[in-house]
């Protein structure tokens, strides 16, 4: 796996993002700092530290599991591991590519491990809660060795909110990257035949009151 140069791929994102709404590639991250990652998860996950995820936020915040079954576990901004501030870094240089060509207000960065348990799955869905809209864009990294297509698991993004019949697939395989507009994006996660693990996160700006 081989980067490349961050100011090109930074335009192709916004390029893509401005044009259809969302962004994949293979190549965001180096391989070291990724297999780093993927150790820090397995390590979280064997250790217990992924909790049940929920639907809304705040005092709105459920668990409904018939709309979703993964489990996460929150980072923590002034506690990130070396490895994680090399990802929270890059993520920080997109953030600043993206604020400036396609004129968001994005001001910071949250993110979590996310684990789909064999079966788990999270309906259709849109990543910007309608009660507090902080989110602009979603970030994905897939952290799955030698993920095959009987494994599941897919991202399914739909092309129009209300049309289930046209939709891009998206195999979550170790290394690759995804981002699209968390406000626009209708998007699902299809049943996981075993453990698949990410590192999501979300671009944000400052609360609308």
């Amino acid at each position: 796996m081989k980067t490349i140069d961050e100011s090109v791929l930074f335009e192709q994102i916004a390029d893509e993002i401005a044009e259809k709404g969302w962004f994949v590639t293979d190549n965001f991250i180096d391989e070291a700092l990724l297999k780093g990652l993927i150790s820090e998860a397995s390590a979280y996950w064997e250790e217990g530290e992924f909790n049940k995820a929920g639907i809304g936020t705040g005092t709105q915040l459920q668990f409904r599991p018939e709309i979703r079954t993964d489990k996460i576990h929150w980072l923590d901004e002034d506690r990130l591991t070396p490895l994680q501030q090399q990802y929270w870094d890059r993520i920080d240089q997109l953030r600043e590519t993206l604020n400036r060509t396609l004129y968001l207000s994005a001001r910071s960065f949250e993110a979590h491990f996310a684990v789909y348990p064999e079966g788990s799955f999270y309906k259709k869905h849109l990543d910007q809660h309608q009660e507090v809209q902080h989110r602009l864009i979603t970030c994905i990294l897939y952290l799955n060795s030698d993920w095959t297509d009987e494994d599941g698991g897919k991202l399914r993004m739909y092309h129009h909110p209300d049309n289930d019949e046209e939709f891009t697939e998206i195999m979550p395989v170790m290394g690759r990257f995804v981002c699209f507009r968390s406000d626009q994006v209708v998007h699902e996660v299809l049943p996981a035949g075993r453990e698949r693990f990410s590192l999501t996160g979300w671009l944000r700006r400052e609360s609308l009151l």
